[in-house]
């Protein structure tokens, strides 16, 4: 378990999806001064963000939440809302499968 927020670890989750620490915030919806307080371990990570670091970075919710430190926690997911993200994972398996594009909300 990480003591603080592991910055080298979370580069190199970046650097192998070629990404970097704006892209990171732009997408979780944080600043960069945010993304920058996180890395220097001087913001906790909420459990949102939590989520959506590991979307984006390939990992499960409890691999970020080790590496960003012992108090940040991994949220817990209901039945539904574990049901729904494994939902979401096989359609997202099956359009990558057949090439078909999501489609859009109108």
């Amino acid at each position: 378990m990480a003591l603080f927020f592991d910055a080298p670890w979370f580069d190199a989750r970046l650097e192998e999806r070629v990404l970097t620490r704006a892209t990171l915030a732009a997408i979780c919806g944080l600043s960069e001064a945010e993304i920058a307080l996180l890395f220097k371990d001087q913001r906790e990570m909420k459990p949102a963000e939590v989520v959506a670091f590991a979307e984006l970075l390939g990992a499960t919710a409890a691999e970020i939440a080790e590496h960003a430190g012992v108090s940040t926690r991994a949220p817990v997911a209901g039945p539904i809302e574990a049901r729904l993200t494994a939902i979401e994972a096989r359609l997202a398996a099956i359009e990558a499968a057949l090439g078909a594009r999501p489609a859009t909300e109108s």
